[in-house]
């Protein structure tokens, strides 16, 4: 019988990356760094493995073809198959992140790619005067755009802001975007690994190389509206109740601020939900199965599960993720569904 999973974290090396890691006990020796920590993924090649339970050392992908919608929901296997919809990661940002942009699915899936990238950012940590990106001051146009890039005054163009902890930014696709040095966010996302760098500041790696820079593709991807005031998400959570801070096709974010155990009702979800930690410690108990968590870590709960207890130690703070399958048909389009498309249509 399948039961909430936990996974190992996977850790990446990258010429941004800090080391505030180490001090929710991750261990990423010998790396000297760990810019991204992905606390749940089903990217090739990159995909987690599971640590709990009968099922430990095998991966995510391998657990959804055995158990397939009794995990993820019969609505969401007809539409993934195999391949998990979300990609979850910890990012820790000691020197600004590039310029970047990411294509929606009708673009992705022009140029060969399954799925585009919108995402979510909720800050975990941030140091005094730390600042993002997240698209546009005003509406601009390609022009405009081009010969600002050209010009080496692209930032001149886009809106900045000085987040707090707790605080949610939704990055759509197609809005330009860029983490600055000093945060650490959590990440959700949709199940791409596609990024276009347009600016990485001419900095280079420990070769003296320059990172590739994606220019004639971000330009299509790119959405030129403005942002109009913060680009922030404005909620209100209180603690022991759920918030919604994120609500799209792909995904629906709520946060729980927690001090005493909740108890919540999932006959009606027909879907997987993830309980992500990124405050505290905590436990989440279903199946009659617990997973004990730590901010940086997850537990997937089975759609098949009737219910799910937390139980936080202290203070603990979950992003609850789901998908919100309401209106979907049931049309299979999983695995196999790239055999009958031609990007060039």
């Amino acid at each position: 019988m399948i039961y909430p999973l936990k996974f190992l974290p996977l850790y990446k090396n990258v010429i941004w990356g800090g080391n505030r890691l180490k001090d929710y006990g991750f261990n990423y020796d010998p790396l000297p760094n760990c810019g991204e920590l992905w606390a749940l993924s089903a990217v090739e090649g990159h995909e987690s493995v599971i640590a709990n339970g009968f099922l430990a050392d095998n991966t995510l992908n391998e657990a959804i073809e055995i158990y397939m919608g009794e995990l993820v929901g019969d609505k969401v296997f007809n539409r993934y198959g195999t391949e998990f919809p979300l990609l979850m990661k910890v990012i820790d940002a000691a020197r600004d992140l590039s310029i970047q942009v990411h294509p929606d699915d009708a673009l992705a899936m022009r140029r060969g790619m399954p799925w585009g990238k919108t995402e979510m950012w909720y800050v975990m940590q941030a140091s005094q005067g730390a600042r993002l990106i997240s698209g546009f001051r005003r509406d601009t146009t390609p022009e405009e755009y081009t010969a600002a890039l050209g010009a080496g005054h692209l930032m001149d163009l886009l809106h900045s802001e000085q987040p707090a902890p707790g605080d949610v930014f939704f990055i759509p696709a197609g809005r330009v975007h860029a983490l600055g040095a000093g945060l650490m966010v959590a990440e959700i996302q949709q199940t791409s690994d596609c990024t276009y760098r347009i600016y990485d500041y001419d900095r280079v790696d420990a070769d003296g190389r320059k990172r590739q820079l994606h220019t004639a593709e971000a330009m299509e991807a790119i959405d030129f509206g403005g942002v109009s005031g913060h680009a922030n998400t404005r909620y209100d959570a209180r603690t022991n109740e759920t918030t919604t801070v994120a609500h799209c096709e792909h995904f629906t974010t709520n946060i729980l601020p927690l001090d005493t155990p909740m108890r919540k009702n999932l006959e009606a979800v027909d879907c997987f939900v993830v309980y992500f930690c990124v405050q505290g410690l905590a436990a989440v108990k279903s199946m009659e199965t617990i997973v004990p968590l730590h901010a940086g870590e997850c537990c997937l709960v089975p759609a098949a599960a009737d219910s799910v207890e937390l139980f936080p130690e202290g203070k603990a703070t979950f992003l609850e993720v789901t998908i919100d399958t309401d209106g979907w048909d049931d049309a299979p389009r999983g695995a196999d569904w790239l055999a009958d498309y031609s990007p060039n249509a």
